[in-house]
């Protein structure tokens, strides 16, 4: 049986930002090469849910090494991806005023591969959050299909 999406995403506009890059800047301090959340199509507070998106360019950092001739986006990126998507969430709608750094990866699984030209969905769902930790599920999506999920644990310092 293929492995089910963290919510229903029919009826939801993949296409249209709800929040741009300059927005998820506000939130997030990574920037240049380790900025690996380039929007966000979908935000719901009350539902503690999400969907974010990574735009896989030919000339990323990586793209060169991993794998030359081959280019296959290296799954720490997707996690880190999906981290990016869950600390956005944590500090716009969880209140969170502190840096959120990265406390643990759990129940990861990897899919499919992903290479450049194509965008990376994220969906993002908090599951649990206590004493300055927060966990967050995330799955990633490329044309309909699950690329990677995880269980994200995230840190206010």
């Amino acid at each position: 049986m293929p492995p089910q999406l963290l919510f229903d995403i029919n009826g939801i506009d993949l296409n249209r930002d709800v929040f741009d890059q300059n927005a998820i800047r506000e939130m997030n301090p990574q920037r240049g090469d380790m900025e690996h959340l380039n929007g966000i199509v979908y935000a719901d507070a009350n539902s503690a849910r999400l969907i974010g998106y990574k735009d896989v360019k030919a000339d990323e950092f990586w793209v060169e090494g991993h794998i030359p001739g081959r280019p296959l986006l290296p799954g720490v990126l997707m996690v880190e991806a999906g981290a990016q998507l869950a600390s956005f969430y944590t500090r716009k709608f969880g209140g969170w005023t502190g840096f959120v750094g990265f406390g643990g990866v759990e129940d990861c699984k990897f899919r499919q591969q992903v290479s450049p030209g194509c965008r990376l969905y994220i969906l993002g769902m908090k599951v649990w959050e206590r004493h300055k930790r927060v966990c967050c599920k995330v799955q990633g999506m490329v044309e309909g299909s699950m690329v990677f999920e995880a269980s994200i644990i995230g840190v206010e310092l």
